[in-house]
């Protein structure tokens, strides 16, 4: 019998570094011979990753950005996550629900009953009628919003929910607390304010710590 399927997730505001670590989670995690699938939201698929430069290019209001990514979602859970998952692998995405809460319902202000909503209706496992898939460990890049900014200017040019102002991040970054705080068996904060070595610690930590948990691993 193989060994349960692990689903972790990768978030934070844009410019936290979370993308710079996922590459070598994937790898250390190879390193103990498991399958890993590296994938992303808006993306995954073929019909999400249509969805997503949509979402990225084009105005659009709140209700409509969260409508297009939990579309993309669907179909990202249907066709590639639940199958993955299945088998017993290990599936690693960049941003998944939180991001959603974060960013259309702290950043944009939108209802978050609307998104809990969808939420429960996009989620449904195919393991079961009565489950909402969930990652199981969820690890969130925390950076003073200024600092991402920085960052993000100098790494690459802006797409259209990188040139929000600072208080949009702001209250992207508390919203990502308020998910946080309300899940604290699934999130990981990870101070991604530090160097490069020290941050990846902290990820391998908490990793570690959550597979010691997992009897089957």
């Amino acid at each position: 019998m193989s060994a349960p399927g692990l689903f972790i997730t990768f978030e934070g505001i844009d410019g936290a570094g979370k993308s710079s670590h996922i590459e070598t989670l994937a790898a250390w995690l190879r390193a103990q011979g498991r399958e890993i699938l590296l994938t992303r939201e808006p993306g995954g698929t073929p019909l999400a990753e249509s969805l997503r430069e949509l979402f990225l290019h084009h105005a659009m209001d709140a209700l409509t950005e969260a409508l297009l990514v939990f579309a993309g979602r669907r179909d990202h859970l249907r066709t590639v996550i639940e199958p993955v998952l299945a088998r017993g692998a290990v599936v690693v995405c960049d941003r998944f629900t939180d991001a959603t809460f974060a960013y259309q319902g702290g950043g944009r202000g939108f209802d978050r009953a609307v998104l809990a909503q969808l939420e429960n209706w996009v989620q449904r496992s195919a393991t079961g009628p009565d489950r909402v898939r969930q990652p199981d460990l969820t690890l969130w890049f925390d950076l003073p919003a200024p600092v991402a900014a920085a960052r993000r200017s100098a790494a690459r040019p802006a797409d259209r929910l990188e040139r929000e102002d600072g208080a949009f991040f702001e209250r992207v970054r508390a919203a990502y607390a308020e998910r946080a705080l309300a899940a604290p068996q699934r999130f990981a904060r990870i101070d991604a304010d530090q160097p490069r070595d020290a941050v990846w610690d902290q990820v391998r930590q908490a990793v570690s710590a959550h597979l010691r948990g997992r009897s089957a691993w």
